[in-house]
C-alpha cells in the first residue's frame, strides 16, 4: 500500500469513529441510549437495516464465492422482499404499540419469563459468534496485507468498534451507518466500473456476460428440488423467507434498529426500502465477483490466493512441486486468453460457438484441479492450515490491482461494513443482557442513570467477547457461509416462538418453552448428520418448535381435563 491509501483509509475510519462518538455521546436515559428517542427518519432505519446486515463478509466473501461458484448465490436472498410484507403487517405494530425495548419483552407479556430468557439466550450466543465473525473478517485482510498479528488486528478492530458504541449506544450506530453506508456503496460502484475498463476494449459489457455465462457463472436461478443443493430458489423462497423472517423480526440487532423509528410508518417505510433494495444490491456485488472472474480470463490469477499459505508452502519441502503446478497453471491460463479471445471474436458475429465453450470448461476444469492439487500440497505442508480461499480473491484483485488511493478506499469499505454491522451486533448484545436478564432479575429499584452505565458496561464486555470469538475463529467454507450457517441453526427455533406468539393463541408459556428446547436440540442433531442444506434447517426449526408445542400444550390440556 501506497501513503495515500493509508492517509485515504485513516481518515476515513477515523472520521466515522470520532463522529459517532462525539455526535451522539451523554444519553441520560435507556430510552435515548437503546431506542435513541424514537427520533429516527424512515431513510436512515432502512439504511440502518442494510448497514447492520451488509457485513464486511458480504463485501469479503460475496465477490470470492460469485468467482468460484457464480451467481446462484443470491436465490439465498429471494425470500427477504417477503418477509418484510410479514414483518410490516405484523411485527411492527405490536413492538410499537407495547413500547418494548427488545423483542424479547413481547415474549414475557405473551407468555413467561423463562420464555423471554430462552428466546434472549438463543439470540446472545448466536449473536455473540456472529459479532465475532464480523471482526475477524477484516482482520484476515489487513494481517494478510500487513504481516501483522491475526489477533492484534482482531484487537484494534475491536476497540475501534467499542469506542462510539460505548459513547452514543443506538444513535452512534444509526449516525455511523450512513456515512459506512455511503462509503460502501462508492467504493464498490468505482471499483466495478474498474473492473470492466480493464477488461480487453474489444470485450463489451454482454460479451463478458457471454464468457461469465459460458464457464457457467450465470446460472441464477436453480429450480432443482434436490434438498441437498445449497442454493435453489425453493431453498430461498421458503429456507431464505424464513431465515429473514427470524432475522429481521426477531434477532435484536434488526429489531432494534427499526424500534428507532418516529412512528411504526416510518419503520414500516425503512423495512420496505430494505426489501426493495437489498437483492438488486447482493445481485450487483455478486455481479462484480463475476467480472473478476472474467478479468481473471485475461490475466494471470495465483495457484492460491491465501498468501498465508504460499508462504507455508514457500517454507516447505513441497515447494517444488508446487512451483510446477504454478508453471502448468501458466500455460493454461494462456490458453484461456486464447480461446476467450476468440470466443468473443465469435460473439461480437452473434455466433455463440459450442466447440470453443466446450474448451473453456475443458480449460477450466483443468485449472480447478491445479488448484485442488496445490490445495493438497498446502495441506501436506501444514496439516492444521485452512485451504480455502475464497475470501482471498477479491482482496488480492484491490491489492493487486486497483490506483493508488482507491486501494485505501476499498480497505475502508470493508472495514466501514465491519464496523456497521458488528457496531449493532453489540448494541443488540448489550441492550438484550441489559432489560431481558439484567434488569428483568433485578430485585432492588434502579434509577436511569444506573441502567445506562449497566448497558455501556455490557457493550464493553461483549465487545471483549465479540474479540475472543475472532480471535479463536477459523474460516470455514467462506465466511458468508458460516454466518449464515450458525444463524440457521439458532433462527429457526426463536421464529416459531415468535410465530407461536403472534398466531397461535391457544398454545401457552409451558407448551411452547418445551416444545422450543426439544426443536433446538433436534436441529444440532440434523446439523450433525448434514442431511440437508443449511437454509432449511429454519423452516425446520420452526415448524418443529410449532408441532412440538402443539403437542406439548394438547396432552397438557388433556392431562388437566382427566385430573378434573
Amino acid at each position: 500500500m501506497q501513503s495515500i491509501d493509508w492517509i485515504v483509509l485513516s481518515v476515513t475510519l477515523l472520521f466515522i469513529v470520532i463522529y459517532g462518538a462525539l455526535k451522539t455521546k451523554g444519553s441520560k436515559n435507556v430510552e435515548e441510549f437503546i431506542l435513541g428517542n424514537n427520533e429516527t427518519p424512515w431513510w436512515t432505519v432502512g439504511l440502518s437495516v442494510m448497514a447492520t446486515q451488509a457485513s464486511a463478509i458480504t463485501f469479503l466473501s460475496t465477490p470470492g464465492q460469485a468467482y468460484h461458484d457464480g451467481m446462484g448465490f443470491v436465490q439465498f436472498y429471494f425470500g427477504l422482499p417477503i418477509a418484510m410484507v410479514v414483518i410490516c403487517i405484523t411485527f411492527i405494530p405490536i413492538y410499537h404499540r407495547l413500547k418494548v425495548f427488545t423483542a424479547y419483552e413481547f415474549l414475557e407479556q405473551r407468555f413467561d419469563v423463562k420464555t423471554r430468557s430462552l428466546a434472549a439466550l438463543l439470540f446472545l450466543f448466536q449473536r455473540g459468534l456472529g459479532t465475532g465473525l464480523t471482526i475477524y473478517a477484516p482482520a484476515i485482510i489487513l494481517s494478510s496485507l500487513l504481516g501483522w498479528n491475526l489477533t492484534l488486528m482482531n484487537i484494534i478492530i475491536g476497540v475501534l468498534i467499542i469506542v462510539y458504541t460505548f459513547s452514543g449506544g443506538t444513535k452512534a450506530v444509526n449516525v455511523t451507518q450512513k456515512q459506512q453506508m455511503f462509503v460502501i456503496m462508492t467504493g464498490m460502484f468505482i471499483t466495478f466500473v474498474l473492473i470492466l475498463s480493464y477488461l480487453p476494449d474489444e470485450l463489451s459489457f454482454s460479451n463478458a456476460l457471454g464468457i461469465a455465462g459460458a464457464n457457467g457463472k450465470m446460472n441464477i436461478v436453480d429450480f432443482s428440488f434436490d434438498p441437498e443443493k445449497r442454493y435453489t430458489f425453493w431453498s430461498g423462497i421458503t429456507g431464505g423467507f424464513f431465515l429473514a423472517l427470524s432475522y429481521f423480526g426477531t434477532d435484536q440487532s434488526q429489531v432494534g434498529r427499526y424500534l428507532t423509528g418516529k412512528s411504526i410508518k416510518e419503520s414500516q417505510m425503512g423495512l420496505i426500502m430494505n426489501g426493495l433494495l437489498k437483492v438488486p444490491m447482493q445481485f450487483f456485488i455478486l455481479l462484480t465477483g463475476v467480472m473478476v472472474f472474467v478479468f481473471f480470463q485475461f490475466h494471470s490469477a495465483p495457484l492460491h490466493f491465501n498468501p498465508n499459505n504460499i508462504k507455508v508452502i514457500n517454507h516447505s519441502p513441497y515447494k517444488s512441486e508446487y512451483h510446477k503446478l504454478e508453471q502448468q497453471l501458466d500455460q493454461v491460463q494462456e490458453e484461456k486468453k486464447e480461446i476467450s479471445m476468440l470466443y468473443v471474436g465469435q460473439l461480437q458475429q452473434d455466433f455463440d460457438n459450442p466447440i470453443l465453450q466446450q474448451k473453456m470448461v475443458s480449460l477450466s476444469g483443468k485449472e480447478k484441479d491445479l488448484r485442488e492439487q496445490a490445495k493438497d500440497l498446502i495441506t501436506k505442508a501444514d496439516p492444521k492450515t485452512e485451504t480455502n480461499d475464497k475470501d482471498y480473491v477479491f482482496i488480492h484483485f484491490i491489492l493487486n490491482y486497483l490506483p493508488k488511493g482507491l486501494i485505501g478506499l476499498l480497505l475502508a469499505v470493508i472495514l466501514s461494513a465491519a464496523m456497521s454491522s458488528s457496531a449493532s451486533g453489540l448494541n443488540a448484545l448489550a441492550s438484550t443482557t441489559t432489560i431481558d436478564l439484567y434488569k428483568r432479575n433485578l430485585k432492588t429499584e434502579k434509577d436511569e442513570k444506573h441502567f445506562v452505565n449497566a448497558t455501556q458496561f455490557f457493550t464493553l464486555l461483549w465487545g471483549l467477547i465479540a474479540i475472543l470469538f475472532a480471535c479463536v475463529g477459523t474460516l470455514f467454507e467462506n465466511l458468508i457461509q458460516l454466518v449464515n450457517i450458525v444463524g440457521s441453526i439458532f433462527y429457526g427455533t426463536v421464529l416459531g416462538i415468535f410465530l407461536i406468539a403472534f398466531y397461535i393463541k391457544y398454545i401457552k408459556a409451558k407448551a411452547v418453552f418445551w416444545g422450543a428446547t426439544f426443536s433446538q436440540l433436534l436441529i444440532f442433531y440434523i446439523y450433525y448428520l448434514d442431511v440437508v442444506s443449511f437454509l432449511w434447517l429454519n423452516i425446520i426449526g420452526a415448524v418443529l418448535t410449532i408441532i412440538f408445542a402443539s403437542l406439548i400444550e394438547t396432552y397438557l390440556r388433556m392431562t388437566q381435563k382427566a385430573t378434573v
